[in-house]
């Protein structure tokens, strides 16, 4: 049943996200100005890769809550790149400084994931079987709430690093403080009552030279059906969710 006050477009996306289909989503004209292809990691198929692989064009990547991050001690990128004592040991990690991003003022990325069950780790049916895990082991810690030593035992023996699934973690604070793709992906879950680990991938032009047009996506979303929204539209039902006298219940 729709909610009342949460417009038609938003919980067309909800519930096509709690089926395990795809939403597309734009985050902004003053960010990145990309639409990003999504679906529940929970859902992951090999088909489901193929059609990220050869619809988008883009970074495939699995955006995980703060929640899961820290759980799991996951280490932004970043930090790890500008510690004094790595950047001592390895000089290039000086002056490959992530310090000129002009959509942002830090990456969201932080470790690389395959499955110890995968062989590249690159295929299909490999990349949806890390995906898929990774969302079933996070709902699993989180529901159990498991301290970070005991996630992180069993993240290690399902997985390794480096791998073939790049991962991007919400910043604290989550839309509050950042509203890039990662934190609009996760926040597109918590609305939908989904574990907050979501697959996705940018949608480039055919040629490759640029994200495609806002209008080319809603066209390409319309076609086939799949929602569309915008990141506006993600922030203001998060903050209309979170308002609600229930919503913590």
């Amino acid at each position: 049943m729709k909610a009342p006050d949460m417009s038609d477009n938003i919980e067309a996306a909800l519930q096509a996200f709690r089926d395990g289909n795809p939403v597309c989503l734009f985050d902004s004209d003053k960010r990145e100005g990309e639409t990003d292809l999504l679906f529940p990691a929970l859902y992951a198929q090999p088909s489901t890769m193929r059609q990220l692989r050869k619809d988008c064009g883009g970074l495939l990547f699995l955006a995980v809550g703060h929640d899961v991050g820290e759980v799991f001690g996951l280490p932004f990128l970043q930090d790890l790149h500008t510690h004094d004592a790595l950047m001592e040991q390895y000089p290039i990690l000086s002056v490959l400084k992530t310090n000129d991003l002009r959509y942002d003022s830090r990456s969201a990325f932080t470790l690389s994931l395959n499955h110890r069950e995968t062989y590249t780790g690159i295929t299909d049916h490999d990349r949806a079987l890390t995906t898929r895990r990774f969302a079933e082991l996070s709902k699993t810690v989180l529901e159990e709430n498991l301290s970070e030593t005991e996630a992180q035992e069993r993240m290690g023996a399902e997985f390794r690093t480096p791998g073939h699934i790049p991962v991007c973690r919400e910043s604290s604070g989550g839309l509050d403080v950042r509203q890039g793709h990662t934190e609009l992906a996760v926040g597109l879950a918590r609305l939908a009552n989904l574990v907050p680990v979501v697959i996705g991938a940018e949608m480039l032009q055919p040629d490759g030279d640029g994200a495609l047009s806002v209008a080319d996506a809603r066209t390409w979303a319309a076609e086939r059906n799949i929602p569309f929204l915008e990141g506006a539209e993600v922030i203001a039902a998060f903050h209309e969710q979170s308002q609600k006298p229930d919503a913590s219940a």
